[in-house]
């Protein structure tokens, strides 16, 4: 069994995309996941599976379609891959910069004023995109760990 981290991209507190954590723990474990936990009411998931990323990915995004009627992109990390990611933040006075693993971007003020957002990320680089502040990353990587 390997810990990967998911990331659900989209995930709001009321409305279309909204998904309460403790329903999103329920229909995972129901669906095979193992150890689910998640943190915070945005989307951020630890979980254990045999499966690849890919498959992973695939099968969150169609138990959650399925069960919450919510077509949320996922994207799925190990927590090696995370702790890399940390690792590289190349912030100076870089308003955004691309690296193999992911793109980071200094926003100084309010993030919901920025004009980098997941979706113009997404149009602009034709991916899938989702952020997450440091803090959040930082205690996924330790709720991997545990």
């Amino acid at each position: 069994m390997n810990i990967y981290i998911v990331l659900l991209r989209g995930v709001m507190p009321s409305g279309k995309n909204s998904i309460k954590m403790a329903f999103l723990r329920e229909i995972l474990e129901q669906d095979d996941f193992d150890n689910v936990r998640t943190y915070i009411q945005s989307g951020n998931v630890v979980l254990q599976s045999p499966l690849s990323p890919s498959e992973i990915s695939k099968k969150v995004r169609a138990v959650i379609l399925e069960k919450n009627g919510s077509d949320l992109p996922v994207i799925v990390k190990t927590p090696a891959e995370i702790q890399a990611i940390l690792a590289e933040n190349p912030f100076g006075e870089d308003k955004f910069k691309i690296t193999e693993k992911a793109m980071y971007l200094y926003i100084p003020t309010d993030a919901s004023r920025t004009k980098l957002t997941n979706s113009f990320i997404e149009k602009k680089l034709n991916i899938t995109a989702t952020t997450r502040n440091f803090r959040t990353l930082t205690k996924l990587v330790a709720m991997a760990s545990e």
